[in-house]
């Protein structure tokens, strides 16, 4: 097979050439006769309708035993409601919210906390790491520029290995990249880590070997025009989906994402950085850490019953923790402003709650949303 013919046979060629730039009709097909790829299927299991019990697998047609239809879905309830008057007679029961078969109205995500909250955490970190490391170039502070490119590099690799082995093959990612869909939040994800990474890289290796300050200079700048979009996609893909805990928050998901980087970013910064360069970090960290707290709390607030996932279980336990370590974190970058020995410890206490905070944020989320898919309230809500 020529390039030629490679070139051409990549959707998103077609995209470019054709009449279909969104990538939604043919442009995306593939030109592959159109068959179940079992071969490549890590597990084949048998699958069965929720709906109507018609099976692929073992010659099911009909009806599974005790997987009959349930008519008492629709049965009175106990307890609650209007009371009856006397003479009155109840002509429609009151519904109960049940699903067919007693499955649930939504799956949960079948992502690893490890790996995905990982890989948003990371991704977050090295975003706002190329912000804050192009900052530091302009205004004249090297060793602190240097070191958070280094630091965005190292955080990124990070954040595309989680993601490859969540996804279990690295072509997995490749086949990511067929399609270029502005309208989806996973598509957009994929190219922009594609386009953020080697930016990231070119800008850490020059600044290592002191060559090609031109080609440094535009990867730096690449580098910081990608990383807000890098630190926040992730919230708008989880609040893209059904699941409540993030579906209900898409407001505030993207600015509590981005305020959790850029605290944990700026803490990088104040560890990797001479005190003589940090003056600008620990501005950050402290208007980072309060943007973070604020935007939690309004976010809580405004989603009523969602926020009780929240604030439960491990999600809460998560959550809580990420509130005071941010909040030591800001804290300690004020103090780290003094001299002295008290202000050496401020700053590594500060270094470790804003990153440590940051990660709790991203595996609270994660956890969150996770409970308000297993629960039937929230199901209720999701299918309303």
């Amino acid at each position: 097979m020529g390039v030629r013919t490679l070139i051409q046979g990549w959707p998103v060629y077609r995209q470019l050439t054709g009449t279909d730039p969104l990538g939604r009709g043919a442009a995306a097909q593939s030109g592959q006769p159109k068959a179940a790829r079992t071969a490549g299927a890590d597990r084949v299991v048998g699958s069965i309708c929720p709906y109507c019990a018609v099976g692929y697998r073992g010659g099911i047609h009909d009806a599974r035993p005790g997987r009959e239809a349930r008519p008492d879905a629709l049965r009175a309830g106990r307890g609650g409601g209007r009371r009856k008057r006397r003479g009155e007679e109840l002509m429609v029961p009151r519904a109960e919210f049940q699903s067919s078969y007693g499955r649930p109205v939504i799956k949960a995500p079948s992502w690893e906390a490890r790996d995905i909250a990982g890989y948003f955490f990371l991704g977050g970190l090295a975003g706002a790491g190329s912000v804050l490391g192009a900052a530091a170039q302009l205004t004249g502070r090297p060793v602190t520029a240097k070191a958070m490119k280094v630091s965005s590099l190292a955080a990124v690799t990070l954040s595309a290995a989680a993601l490859v082995h969540d996804l279990g093959r690295p072509d997995r990612f490749a086949n990511m990249l067929r399609v270029f869909k502005p309208t989806s939040p996973m598509s957009m994800g994929s190219w922009l880590l594609a386009a953020y990474g080697p930016a990231a890289g070119t800008a850490a290796l020059t600044a290592v070997t002191g060559r090609l300050p031109r080609t440094g200079a535009a990867a730096t700048a690449t580098a910081a025009l990608l990383g807000p979009a890098l630190a926040a996609y992730t919230a708008v893909l989880a609040a893209d989906t059904a699941v409540p805990a993030w579906h209900d928050a898409h407001r505030e998901l993207p600015y509590l994402f981005a305020g959790s980087a850029t605290a944990a970013a700026a803490g990088m910064a104040l560890v990797v950085g001479p005190g003589t360069e940090t003056g600008p970090a620990r501005r950050a960290a402290v208007l980072a850490a309060i943007a973070d707290l604020a935007t939690a709390h309004v976010m809580e607030r405004r989603l009523g019953i969602v926020a009780e996932t929240y604030r439960t279980g491990s999600a809460g336990r998560l959550m809580r923790a990420a509130e005071v370590l941010t909040a030591a974190g800001g804290l300690g970058a004020v103090l780290s402003a003094r001299t002295g020995r008290v202000a050496a410890a401020a700053a590594v206490a500060a270094v470790l709650s804003l990153l440590t905070g940051s990660a709790c944020t991203r595996f609270g989320v994660f956890q969150a949303g996770i409970a308000s898919a297993d629960d039937p309230p929230l199901q209720r809500r999701a299918a309303a």
